[in-house]
């Protein structure tokens, strides 16, 4: 249920004014990962090799402590990884065909975000491309150079007027009210949507005035529950016909996840359905030659989740062809091959992403290891090479550099937290399988503290992913390190409900959310348990969002745990339907909305189970949260404190959905759960303090 004013709350307030300090996390020699070395992290993302393949432009983003807030710069190097420098402020970087030019976004004037264009040779100064009130987006170059197709928001006022008398001079009348008369009107990250729709651009690559590709009420670009998000749309190698996903349909507000593929004329703006039939089509890419278009999907059904399948079909739409039968695994970052006779993508699988490839012999995994990968971007010319982001559970992202025939032997390009982790006693992680009910195979991993030694006990972390149609991953965590530089053993698993496992498993809670999915995170606290070094009486749950859910539910159905983390969560469906920004996710998990029966409603809401909760809970949610909205907090902390208890409600000001968009928060969501996990059980003084 995967991005103002502070609203100060006296109760709570009081409450921590009244209670004794929290103790913070361990001060530990520098040896460990504490919280405060978070401020140092960085990430790397978005690599672009150049069409020859001989440079790479990505992203770095580093932690502004100023501003409190994670920012993107743009670095370049040399594709063998030498002369690695900074390029400029901004983000989203694109290549002109021709490799000489290198398209970006950033802030410009107006105030808000512009196209930027830089020569990568010259003297550097990057040109203003657009001067547009509304913030451009999903950059792509025609294929001749000379311009720049983008997305960007149309709006359209309102029409209802009324017959309103003129205020007196120096009068304070109220404002306008807000006319809203679409289901979907506001958007977690974003706040309330402004009326009017996404369309198409293009602008000269010198700069000029933009020309608008796409009208009319409806968006480019497919949407999950008509959220904004990125625009999956191509070129055609002869820059006269665009293949966009969209929805132009005139009740497109009440659709859930459907999408079409239409194919453009650039100079008409003629419009052609290329999909036939009614489902979830998304992520065009045009063949080299012009002749093809790969893309995924899967035909509409009912269904919480499917894996999407990849697919091919001429550009005019005739013969759509499923390519990837049997694969199970969701393609993603789709990239054809350089003479157009094969698709490469990324998929995850098992807890890993991997590369794979789809072409006349079939499809089969290039890449294995316990590896996440991510920003796949291949040179369009002589031999193919590719570059990408990779994460393992001891190392954050870095680029890497391969040849396609040879994928398995990957250069890393970068080493951004080197000087971070160098001297760094990290914890090992165990990957482990378990058995579950009705024969479900079940993967989790383990964080074990520095120094873990097996003939001690230790306490237990449960942490619970959102989604829940997600998947943990075998890349590199920093909070759970950070927990396990605490002394805990760390507990993640991907219980049934997450991604990467296939259609099967993925829709195992359909209409029964929390489920099985409970009974799968019991089966690895067993697991953990059965290993002999955890202290029982030391168990901790927490999660947001997904994990918010089901840690609600953990701590309605048992009290097997010693305290609480519970963030973001929903716990009542009814009322979650008419507050949260996705409510078609909301009514499609039920089989009849709740007016017809709400049994099953409130059969899946952990409010319901509040009577059984003894687990002292810690609640936090952001303050501006619109996805899981902060009077679902309230519900639960409310009933908590009637019942006595032991609860705290944290409210993150300047946050949406979850509690560490801004560093300081990261922190603050780390530190509150290490001291309120070091208050329980208040007759032990073995915990961490």
């Amino acid at each position: 249920m995967r991005p103002s004013r502070p609203h100060q709350v006296a109760v709570v307030l009081a409450l921590f004014l009244l209670s004794p300090p929290l103790a913070g996390q361990i001060r530990p020699q520098d040896t460990l990962l504490t919280v405060e070395r978070y401020l140092d992290y960085e990430t790397v993302s978005s690599p672009q090799l150049s069409p020859d393949g001989a440079r790479i432009v990505y992203v770095r983003s580093v932690m502004n402590r100023i501003e409190d807030r994670v920012e993107p710069t743009l670095w370049i190097m040399n594709a063998d990884g030498s002369r690695n420098r900074f390029f400029g402020r901004g983000s989203n970087p694109v290549w002109s065909p021709d490799g000489s030019r290198i398209a970006y976004l950033g802030e410009g004037d107006p105030k808000g975000t512009q196209i930027f264009v830089r020569w990568v040779e010259g003297d550097g100064i990057p040109s203003q491309v657009t001067r547009v009130t509304e913030a451009p987006a999903d950059l792509q170059w025609s294929p001749d150079g000379r311009r720049i197709g983008f997305t960007m928001f149309v709006p359209k006022a309102p029409s209802w007027k009324i017959d309103l008398p003129s205020p007196p001079d120096g009068a304070k009348w109220a404002k306008t009210p807000r006319i809203v008369d679409r289901l979907h009107y506001r958007q977690d990250r974003r706040g309330f949507s402004e009326p009017g729709y996404v369309h198409l651009f293009l602008v000269p690559a010198d700069g000029g005035t933009p020309r608008q590709l796409t009208t009319g009420d409806y968006n480019v670009g497919a949407r999950f529950d008509q959220l904004v998000r990125e625009v999956g749309w191509a070129w055609a190698p002869d820059g006269k016909t665009i293949v966009t996903e969209g929805l132009f349909e005139p009740d497109a507000d009440r659709t859930y996840r459907d999408a079409n593929l239409y194919a453009l004329e650039v100079a008409t703006g003629r419009l052609t359905r290329l999909t036939p039939d009614r489902g979830t089509w998304t992520s065009p890419v045009i063949s080299p030659d012009g002749r093809q278009v790969a893309f995924v999907g899967y035909p509409a059904g009912s269904f919480s989740y499917r894996a999407a399948d990849l697919y091919t079909m001429n550009l005019d739409g005739s013969g759509m062809t499923l390519r990837t039968r049997g694969l199970d695994r969701q393609p993603t970052a789709l990239q054809w091959a350089p003479d157009g006779g094969a698709v490469y993508f990324l998929a995850e699988d098992q807890g890993v992403v991997q590369l794979f490839r789809w072409g006349a012999d079939g499809t089969r995994a290039l890449t294995s290891g316990a590896q996440v990968l991510s920003g796949l971007s291949l040179s369009r010319r002589g031999e193919p090479v590719a570059v990408a982001v990779r994460s393992t559970a001891r190392t954050p992202s870095d680029l890497i550099r391969f040849l396609l025939r040879r994928p398995a032997e990957a250069t890393q390009l970068t080493t951004v937290n080197d000087d971070l982790l160098e001297h760094t006693r990290l914890g090992d992680v165990e990957e482990l399988w378990y058995a579950s009910t009705g024969g479900a195979r079940i993967q989790g991993w383990l964080v074990k503290p520095p120094g873990f030694d097996p003939g001690k006990h230790y306490p237990l972390i449960l942490e619970i992913h959102g989604g829940p149609h997600a998947m943990y991953n075998t890349g590199f965590n920093f909070s759970f390190q950070n927990f396990a530089a605490n002394g805990y053993v760390v507990l993640y698993t991907n219980p049934r409900g997450s991604t990467g496992y296939g259609s099967a498993f993925g829709n195992a809670i359909e209409r029964a959310y929390p489920g099985v999915d409970y009974e799968d995170l019991m089966a690895g606290v067993d697991t953990a348990l059965g290993r002999g070094y955890i202290d029982g009486r030391r168990m901790y749950v927490g999660g947001c969002s997904g994990g918010g859910v089901l840690s609600s539910w953990v701590i309605g159905h048992t009290d097997r745990f010693a305290a609480a983390a519970v963030r973001c969560p929903v716990i009542d469906w009814l009322s979650m339907a008419g507050q949260t920004d996705i409510p078609g996710f909301t009514y499609n998990f039920f089989a009849r909305p709740f007016w017809e029966d709400p049994a099953p409603w409130l059969k899946q809401s952990p409010l319901m189970y509040v009577g059984n909760v003894k687990t002292p809970t810690l609640l936090m949610t952001g303050e501006l949260d619109l996805r899981t909205p902060m009077p679902q907090t309230e519900e639960y902390f409310a009933a908590l404190k009637q019942r006595g208890v032991p609860t705290m409600l944290l409210r993150f000001d300047g946050e949406y959905h979850g509690t560490a968009s801004k560093p300081s928060n990261w922190m603050r969501t780390q530190l509150y759960m290490l001291s309120w996990y070091g208050r329980y059980p208040t007759d032990s003084t073995s915990g961490p303090s």
